[in-house]
């Protein structure tokens, strides 16, 4: 049994799945473990339990639940709106400084949540009404809410790069430390953008905040100091090597507990609608995961694996030309898949060649992670539009929302190139 039948066989069966309404989860299980019954027999359902079992057992696993409960606590509380009027008052009275802050505010709540949805529903209740009232362009403040929020997946505690050193079995923290650096090189860079638009069309940002509130000792403590304590405490733990990530992320929820409490906001309604939301949360990206996983392993075991490596290194391509042609994959499937549904289906394959190809699996890892984030915001189907559609206001529609994101997609693809043709530029702090 050569790969090229389950090839075809697998993955039309989950495209027809899909295609009938199925979700990718059960899509995938299903039509592996038919596969799996088909070829080798009744026997061959222990390789779906002993997958199952593994995933389950991963101890790295436990910090995804919990980096999405502290998402789901700050999202229900006032911290994000004290920290974002703290910022105003601090930035409000420069031109496009709502903007600014708005972009800064993005990037806080990446440190400190992990998640994606959260920080532009946040956004685009906080940021996006501001910016708005003040007469900014709208397609810079749709833009910069959509592209500050999708930093999630680059910046720790990323959820996009747990899940990728699951899967490619690389370290978690090497992987948090190589995506600071073009974590922040991007925000510069969409910094740069703004800075830009800002000097060349004064009219994008007409209306500077002049009658911005006083920061006091007050208003840093309700908005400043709990997300200093957080970010401290969270990658305190994770670089000091104190904990482990898992254990950072539980920290982590233990102390926005604390803070939510004494500032008087937490109670029952609040803690239950935050627990529903993180098991439901949870619970798609733990069948995606289960469902892909499976497909995965009966396809390995089919000849799958072999059969794509063969493709790829035997169309005579230059190693580099493989990682670009590798990219251009992952983007094509960004733009109808989730990122866990990617991860969990190319990973086991790619990582492996990039290996033999004497790359970095830290370094891919990253590349992975912007490639994704391209994704994020791509049309047909680019979750960010979507999750910002929820929250804002009528006349923001998703066409207007999808036109917006160009010039900030262009930014991430130009981050791309620079993470190609300069790879020390994700290695250099792992390397220290």
């Amino acid at each position: 049994m050569t790969g090229a039948f389950p090839t075809i066989a697998l993955f039309s069966g989950v495209l027809v799945l899909m295609g009938m309404g199925v979700p990718l989860a059960f899509g995938a299980g299903a039509a592996a473990i038919l596969m799996a019954w088909t070829i080798f027999g009744p026997q061959s359902l222990g390789l779906v339990l002993k997958t199952v079992y593994g995933l389950t057992t991963e101890y790295v696993l436990i910090s995804a639940p919990m980096f999405i409960l502290l998402a789901s606590l700050l999202e229900r509380s006032n911290i994000a709106r004290d920290l974002y009027d703290s910022l105003a008052a601090l930035f409000g009275g420069i031109r496009g400084g709502v903007a600014y802050v708005t972009l800064f505010l993005s990037v806080i709540l990446a440190t400190v949540s992990g998640t994606i949805g959260g920080e532009i529903v946040l956004l685009g209740l906080v940021a996006l009404p501001q910016m708005m009232r003040l007469n900014y362009n709208r397609k810079i403040s749709i833009g910069i809410v959509c592209a500050g929020g999708s930093l999630g997946t680059m910046l720790p505690p990323s959820l996009v790069l747990i899940f990728y050193g699951l899967t490619a079995d690389v370290s978690v923290q090497k992987l948090f430390t190589a995506s600071v650096l073009p974590s922040v090189v991007l925000s510069l860079m969409y910094l740069g953008y703004l800075f830009v638009c800002f000097r060349l069309r004064p009219d994008m940002a007409p209306n500077v905040l002049r009658n911005r509130p006083r920061l006091d000792a007050r208003q840093i403590l309700r908005g400043v100091v709990p997300v200093l304590i957080l970010m401290m405490a969270i990658f305190g733990c994770i670089y000091g090597g104190i904990t482990s990530i898992t254990e950072a992320a539980t920290i982590g929820v233990a102390i926005a507990l604390v803070i939510t409490s004494a500032r008087g906001e937490l109670n029952v309604r609040m803690l239950r609608e935050a627990l529903v939301q993180t098991f439901r949360a949870c619970g798609i990206v733990l069948w995606v995961t289960f469902g892909a996983a499976i497909l995965i392993s009966v396809y390995n075991l089919s000849g799958g694996q072999r059969l794509v490596t063969g493709w790829i290194t035997g169309a005579d391509l230059s190693p580099l030309a493989t990682i670009l042609f590798m990219m251009a994959i992952l983007m094509i499937l960004g733009l109808f898949m989730d990122w866990i549904g990617i991860c969990l289906l190319c990973m086991p394959i790619f990582v492996p060649i990039v290996t033999g190809l004497g790359y970095d699996p830290i370094w891919f890892g990253i590349l992975f992670s912007v490639s994704m984030q391209v994704a994020f915001l791509s049309p047909p189907f680019g979750p960010a539009a979507f999750f910002l559609k929820s929250v804002a206001p009528p006349e923001i529609t998703l066409p207007l929302i999808f036109r917006s994101m160009g010039p900030f997609i262009a930014i991430q693809i130009v981050l791309l190139g620079l993470l190609i043709a300069f790879p020390q530029l994700a290695l250099w702090l792992p390397g220290l």
